[in-house]
């Protein structure tokens, strides 16, 4: 299954990727890599619209391991938002 979703940065994680020399995308997508070993590609590699952000992943999970995949990616998500708010 092929996913798009965008994502909304907080004004703190994006000046947070200013800081590290990264795109807010690419941040997001590194550091969900460091906490859970998910693997997404950063949406502004392929010419998003200025402004907006978004990544690009392929899920390819058995269906058991499914739920598990969606819950660390929300877990992620919402310890993000949290730390950048």
């Amino acid at each position: 299954m092929y996913a798009f979703p965008t994502i909304t940065l907080p004004p703190k994680a994006i000046e947070a990727a200013e800081s590290a020399g990264k795109k807010p995308d690419a941040f997001y997508c590194i550091e969900l890599l460091k906490k859970t070993g998910v693997c997404v590609v950063p949406g502004s590699g392929f010419g998003q619209k200025e402004g907006t952000w978004h990544f690009r992943t392929t899920f390819l999970p058995s269906e058991k391991d499914f739920p598990q995949i969606v819950e660390g990616l929300t877990e992620f998500h919402a310890e993000f938002m949290k730390k950048y708010a």
